[in-house]
């Protein structure tokens, strides 16, 4: 497992914002760099992979999205990635910026916490062009030679592409999502579990701070994700452990503590009954996949 800290200031291209474009892979990437993108790395960044034309299968937090025509995968920092090979005959964008950016523009975008649990999302075709031709803007703005790169025009651009994507995120889901008032209540909370998600978050207190009671938090995360605050919680948790397992070297006890678990048995207890395998097993596992 490669970890990408650091990585995006090696590949950034502007010299004051740390943002990256690239069209069908014509700007040259370091042979280092290409190896660590193409084995699985816990993403330090946003990063989105925009495909035109062609189809293509990523990995992200160990599920497989395929995307094709007018699709887009993409990984949020945290997020374990796994780049597809590249395929000339495909075309498609990419694009990676990192907090620091997202703090220059001038809204949210509540899709960047991912409330639906969806990594793809899929534009029509008006949206697809519009996105297609911000892309190409940002790749131009970005690599012309012998021309000042303008910070503020950069952001305007990157601010409509993620409006765009925001919009069709929440647009491919069912439409009465798009203007349900409890979206926010359930961004809000997955936002409050994010913010601390090593301690051992209590349900009760997180209603509280969010100016909700118990039951109605419950209805709201139950209404978005099929499951409890406390099964989302613990999922969430879960998931943490299978991705530090992956890119990192600790024993059982160590990965407990890390992720606030004082009973490294009851945490034990907890991942088998999550993932149906053993921490050992799970590990198994990953040495037999890397070497295949």
């Amino acid at each position: 497992m490669h970890e990408t800290k650091g990585l995006l200031d090696r590949i950034k291209h502007h010299d004051k914002l740390s943002i990256t474009v690239n069209e069908d892979c014509r700007i040259y990437l370091p042979e280092y760099v290409l190896q660590k993108l193409l084995q699985p790395h816990k993403l330090a960044f946003y990063y989105f992979v925009f495909m035109d034309k062609g189809s293509a299968t990523y990995t992200v937090d160990l599920e497989d999205i395929a995307v094709s025509d007018g699709q887009m995968v993409f990984g949020l920092p945290n997020q374990v990635f796994i780049n597809s090979p590249h395929n000339t005959s495909n075309h498609y964008s990419h694009l990676g910026f990192d907090e620091s950016t997202l703090a220059l523009l001038p809204r949210s975008y509540p899709f960047l916490v991912n409330p639906l649990q969806l990594n793809r999302i899929t534009f029509d075709p008006d949206a697809q062009q519009r996105v297609k031709g911000v892309f190409a803007n940002l790749f131009q703005l970005l690599h012309s030679s012998g021309k000042p790169r303008n910070s503020e025009i950069i952001l305007a651009h990157l601010n409509v592409l993620l409006t765009e994507f925001n919009s069709a995120y929440f647009e491919q889901s069912a439409p009465e999502t798009v203007a349900n008032p409890k979206l926010s209540k359930y961004v809000a909370f997955k936002l409050a579990v994010e913010t601390h998600l090593t301690e051992q978050h209590d349900v009760h207190t997180i209603a509280e701070k969010l100016a909700m009671t118990t039951s109605s938090l419950y209805g709201v995360v139950k209404e978005f994700s099929g499951v409890s605050p406390k099964e989302w919680i613990t999922n969430r948790l879960m998931l943490e452990a299978q991705r530090k397992l992956q890119y990192e070297s600790l024993s059982v006890k160590e990965l407990a503590y890390e992720l606030g678990f004082n009973d490294p048995d009851y945490f034990s207890r907890l991942f088998k009954k999550s993932t149906g395998k053993s921490v050992s097993a799970f590990l198994t596992n990953l040495r037999d996949l890397s070497s295949q």
